[in-house]
């Protein structure tokens, strides 16, 4: 106690700092889910990779499910206007920190921001992660200078960077930074007639020639058209078109501002889009009339083309555009227009794609370059403020894909979601078949976006994310690997509302010819009722049973049905918590009326009991177990214990007592309660204190057994405890809470948490089915249930009888109760033979502070102060099982709670000891979103809402499973590029390199076998950092040794000898002794290359070494061959050491003073 007091800790063991080091370790992994405010969309035909960039400076990189990348820009204020994807490209010797030219080709982008920057981003390993770097970065000063639009020169060596101010600057990508050689605006003003020499206005776009690399297509603001030889620095010619012909010169004359323009496959044609709706399609060889202006959606006046496609073909042209609605009809709608036109450019057929959400931009997939002229475009992805939308143009009826990921989670608001660990096999396939058949109107065509793929196998999880919404709506979504997967969709709003849905009322509307309007896209923000709202959400991981709890009071549990039902009534149950309570009004909204025709329901979930809550009242905890066949759902005023097998209430309790408006003994002084009464009460605690700290000196005589620390602390029926029985907790100082609770009576008896488990419950007595109930002023009711045998629960009745009733003596609200197993174990989750294994204890967690008692006995076990200590409150508990690693099951393992409170702190603490071994600064307190939204998964991960629409998963264990793991592969095998690769894992970096490079790695290898070698020891790395008392120094060293040798057949072997030592140094001081632990992590790489006529190989072996990272020793090995013959095809290190080497003499060339280390 003393110590306590003083502060006094005991020094940590070092074996349990290792174990710390394994078990615990804090990261951001993955996001799930739409970014929020998109503001740019690239596509790369030949890596198959879409990019998103957004407000907040995030730009995104998608492949194939699996393949994402996540960057951010430093100035997080400043938006990405436009993304440019390059080609398959070295990276310069100049941007090398090594004498060695490393042949690193990767997904490489260039991203244009608000801020006037661009910066150039590469997809690279570091740290053992995947990771989006930004290499380099430039801003263009001044307000001429600032940049209105890019595009990448066919030749992919610079980047053409049109300005506000009509120039055109070129920035060189090998080394970033612009050239001398400007595009003045004056220069080509000069080919212009003096009548119309007229200031042009800002850079709009720029469009490379399709077939000539020397021209490009310019396109000012106010209508003037360039065709700009770069070779011969003049104007091929000049358009600008005022809807009649000058004859006598070449000029066109026009007065609408242009938006865009764009190439047709040949370059013999271009159009442009103007800001009146309308479209021009002009000839770029000869001089003729231009073919327009087509104003699709005229003769009324329309809002602007914001941008447009061309896709030209031998069968016929596409033609899509954004916007050109006429702006009194339909100035509202925002739409993507598809064309298809047959060869004499006679329309075929014609939508308008209309979205709930603005569009950001659009791209066309398929049909790319000049060689597939016969080739149609297959995809088109639609950017939208709040979603991204798929349509396949290849499928008749053009058809929308399911997106594997980027999924609009919030296409109606989120308010609630639940995590399910490892789902049982037969409910996971049962639910993925009843996902299949709801998807049936869905394009059936593979998604077209395919770049990358993913490293190593990935594990078969069944793990489930569960979210409710605005709207009554229930969104299953596999979550268990990188890409959240949408799977079921459940829809409880027409068992109540009589109301038109608003998608069909939209889509009735859409139902004139003209303009040709069709709604896609799953983005909602409206709905019919706001008693609608999912509040709580239940689901059974065993039989996929699910409940959905919404905000007046309707509660329906659901089953999956593999026959479609007819003639379905809804015929809910009512149960009226506040039936005992006279005089009880309530003044809130009405129950939602149930929906009198009988339904049809499909094959799926289907419901099998309703239950309406009177009053009806936001439902607030729910608890499911359903091989009871029992559900317990509360809300302000009490709750129920229902059968739904029987379809008849069990039980109910109203907890809005008078005599509770008192209980947290600070609110104020109603109902009847006098001043004369609260200071007795008063007087009466001082002198019973008083009388305690006086008897402290003596010997406590024996006392019964001490109860949840209550100062109404006895089974219900009883009253209250004698003052002779009390507990330890009485007579210590009463810690004052560091934040006052709500004043407000109303709220105490409000239900905060629910839990339905087998345990103890009474001494001499085998385990009972119990049911625990905790509320908004600590309270806490405890049941024992006694259900039939399972053959009988469709006629006999549930019976019940009260266990014990208490109520914590700080008051705080209890958010969650859960009983676990010696190990920490929570008893519901285990399996039956390990949860009958004693002895239990119940976990009790309020707002303020964590209990651990023993049962049956309610004997205090530890109990740890968080509100007292720090100042926070308890928002989220979890429990989850931390292992050393992902794929060992015989790893050392824990089970932990994990808590969020309103700071947006992260705590794991052991069980049931309740020692911290983890606290990490994970949201900002200011996002209140983020905090309440957060779920916890058995894995020791988190999620939470970053934004309305997107999930960020984190990760607390150092075994968590779910990690970004991908690679780039790119086509012309130049390079392979890891994203994920753990240090010290014995996987090199592996590349292939060109023709000349082999020939000049072949050279130096040839060298080396006049027995000249190196052996180089780079500097020594040091760091340091101190922590909770705790200092931790790390030094970091490398060496590497060469040889070579050649066998009779002229192949020469070259070996590359790394040995990589960290030596870690942990000291702690406590009660003035010093504590120093060492640990060193020697690690020998051996890389093997043979190069020749016949054989081209590499292999890399990693011996095995001694006090690794988690303590084991490893033995990895990576051998890859080449079937393809011939030095073009070597494989080499991306830092190896070979090109240092002169061929002639065997001697080491110069190395740079500026070197890095893998370390």
């Amino acid at each position: 106690m003393f110590k306590f007091m003083r502060g006094k800790q005991h020094p940590v063991p070092a074996e349990r700092l290792r174990q710390q080091k394994e078990l615990f370790r804090y990261a951001k992994t993955v996001q799930h889910g739409f970014p929020s405010k998109p503001s740019a969309l690239a596509y790369d035909p030949a890596l198959s990779l879409i990019a998103v960039g957004t407000k907040a400076g995030v730009v995104n990189v998608y492949g194939q499910p699996g393949v994402e990348f996540y960057g951010q820009h430093k100035n997080t204020d400043s938006a990405v206007r436009q993304i440019v994807f390059l080609p398959n490209q070295r990276r310069p010797q100049a941007w090398s920190k090594h004498s060695v030219y490393r042949p690193l080709v990767q997904g490489r982008l260039v991203t244009h921001c608000d801020d006037n920057s661009l910066h150039l981003w590469e997809i690279n390993f570091k740290a053992g992660a995947s990771a989006m770097e930004e290499v380099r970065s430039l801003t263009m000063e001044g307000k001429l200078k600032t940049i209105s639009t890019c595009c990448l020169e066919a030749t992919a060596e610079h980047l053409l960077v049109g300005t506000e101010g009509g120039n055109i600057y070129l920035l060189q990508l090998a080394s970033f930074t612009l050239t001398d050689n400007i595009i003045y605006q004056d220069v080509v003003m000069q080919n212009v007639p003096d009548d119309y020499k007229v200031t042009p206005g800002a850079v709009e776009c720029i469009r490379q020639h399709p077939t000539f690399a020397d021209k490009i297509l310019v396109g000012y603001n106010r209508g003037l058209m360039v065709v700009w030889d770069r070779k011969q620095l003049n104007a091929e010619r000049v358009g600008i078109w005022d809807r009649k012909m000058v004859h006598g010169d070449q000029t066109y004359v026009c007065n609408q501002s242009l938006e865009t323009v764009c190439w047709s496959r040949d370059g013999a044609e271009f159009m442009s889009a103007h800001n009146d709706g309308s479209f021009i399609i002009w000839n770029a060889r000869k001089l003729s009339k231009p073919d327009g202006p087509h104003t699709p959606y005229g003769p009324f006046p329309c809002k602007s083309m914001t941008r447009v496609c061309w896709v030209t073909g031998d069968s016929g042209d596409w033609v899509v555009f954004s916007g050109g609605m006429p702006r009194a009809s339909y100035g509202d709608k925002h739409t993507v227009s598809v064309l298809k036109r047959d060869a004499q450019r006679e329309e075929e057929k014609h939508v308008a794609f209309d979205f709930t959400s603005a569009v950001v931009d659009f791209v066309l997939l398929g049909g790319e370059g000049p060689e597939a002229a016969s080739q149609s475009p297959h995809t088109l992805l639609v950017l939208a403020e709040e979603e991204l939308v798929a349509i396949d143009l290849s499928s008749e009826g053009w058809p929308t894909h399911q997106l594997p990921y980027l999924n609009s989670l919030h296409s109606s608001a989120i308010t609630t979601s639940c995590y399910v660990t490892d789902c049982g096999a037969d409910a996971y396939r049962r639910l993925l078949a009843a996902g299949e058949r709801q998807r049936q109107p869905a394009s059936q065509k593979p998604w077209p976006v395919t770049g990358g793929e993913p490293v190593g196998a990935s594990a078969a999880s069944r793990d489930l994310l569960l979210t409710g919404h605005e709207d009554g709506s229930v969104g299953v979504w596999a979550a268990g690997d990188v890409s959240l997967r949408p799977i079921y969709r459940l829809t409880t709003s027409r068992l109540f509302s009589e109301e038109e849905d608003d998608r069909d009322a939209r889509e009735r509307e859409s139902d004139e010819d003209f303009p040709p309007l069709r709604s896609v896209g799953l983005f909602d923000p409206y709905s019919d009722d706001p008693r609608l709202a999912v509040k709580k959400v239940a689901f059974c991981r065993e039989t996929a049973a699910l409940v959905v709890a919404g905000t007046a009071g309707q509660v329906v549990v659901w089953r999956l049905a593999d026959d479609e039902q007819q003639g379905y009534k809804v015929q809910p149950v009512l149960v009226d918590l506040v039936a005992e309570q006279d005089g009880f009004a309530w003044k809130g909204h009405d129950r939602l009326p149930a929906r009198p025709e009988p339904l049809t329901l499909a094959a799926g979930y289907q419901p099998c009991s309703v239950i309406q809550l009177q009053p009806p009242a936001a439902v607030s905890a729910l608890s499911l177990q359903d091989s009871w066949g029992l559900l317990a759902a509360g809300t302000g005023h009490g709750f129920v214990l229902f059968n739904y097998v029987q379809n008849k209430p069990v039980m109910h309790k109203c907890t809005l007592n008078p005599n509770d408006y008192a209980a947290s003994g600070e609110s104020p002084m109603t109902r009847g309660k006098s001043l004369k009464k609260s200071l007795r009460e008063s007087f009466r605690r001082l002198r019973k204190g008083r009388s305690q700290r006086a008897a402290g000196p003596r010997k406590a005589s024996p006392a019964p057994a001490p109860t949840a620390g209550s100062e109404a602390a006895s089974p219900a029926g009883k009253g209250p405890a004698p003052p002779g029985a009390a507990s330890e907790d009485d007579v210590r100082p009463v810690e004052r809470s560091v934040e006052a609770r709500s004043e407000d009576p109303a709220f105490s008896g409000m239900i905060r948490c629910l839990y339905l488990a087998t345990s103890y419950l009474a001494h001499g007595q085998p385990q009972m089915r119990t049911l625990w109930a905790g509320t908004n002023s600590g309270a806490i009711f405890v049941y024992a249930i006694h259900c039939p045998a399972a053959e009988k629960r469709a006629t006999e009745a549930v019976t019940w009888q009260p266990g014990k009733e208490f109520r914590l003596k700080h008051g705080a609200p209890v958010i969650d109760i859960r009983i676990v197993d010696a190990g920490g174990r929570s008893v519901s989750g285990a399996p039956p033979e390990e949860a009958a294994a004693g002895p239990h204890r119940v976990v009790i967690a309020s707002e303020e502070q964590f209990k651990v008692f023993t049962l049956p006995t309610m004997r205090p076990y530890g109990k740890f102060k968080l509100t007292a200590l720090e100042g926070s409150r308890v928002r989220r508990i979890g429990y989850a099982r931390f292992c050393a690693s992902a794929t060992d099951d015989s790893a050392y393992t824990e089970w932990c709670l994990m808590c969020m409170t309103n700071q947006g702190d992260l705590n794991v603490f052991t069980l049931p000891e309740l020692r911290r071994q983890m606290h990490e600064d994970s949201v900002r307190r200011e996002d209140i979103q983020g905090i309440t939204s957060l779920v916890f998964t058995e894995h020791g991960e988190a999620l939470y809402l970053a934004s309305s629409s997107l999930y960020q998963r984190l990760a607390l264990s150092s075994g968590v499973p779910v990690r970004p793991a991908c690679r780039l592969t790119l086509p012309g095998a130049d390079t392979t590029v890891d994203s994920h690769r753990d240090f010290l894992s014995g996987e090199p970096e592996v590349v292939e390199i060109s023709s000349e490079e082999a020939d000049r790695l072949m050279h130096g290898m040839r060298g080396l076998v006049n027995g000249v070698g190196g052996q180089e020891e780079k500097s020594v790395e040091n760091f340091s950092e101190e922590k909770d008392g705790i200092k931790k120094s790390l030094q970091k060293s490398k060496e590497t040794h060469i040889s070579a040798s050649e066998d009779p057949d002229k192949n020469v072997t070259a070996e590359r000898q790394e040995t990589e030592r960290l030596l870690t140094t942990t000291e702690s001081t406590s009660d003035s002794v010093t504590t120093r632990s060492k640990e060193e992590v020697k690690v020998v790489r051996t890389t093997r290359i043979t190069a020749g006529t016949k054989v081209t190989e590499i292999a890399t072996e990693l011996p095995p070494a001694a006090g690794k990272h988690n303590g084991a020793s490893e033995l990895a090995s990576r051998r890859r061959r080449l079937l393809a013959p011939g030095p073009s095809q070597v494989f080499a290190s991306s830092e190896n050491d070979y090109d240092n080497i002169d061929g002639a003499t065997g001697a080491p060339l110069a190395r740079s003073e500026d070197t890095e280390t893998d370390l």
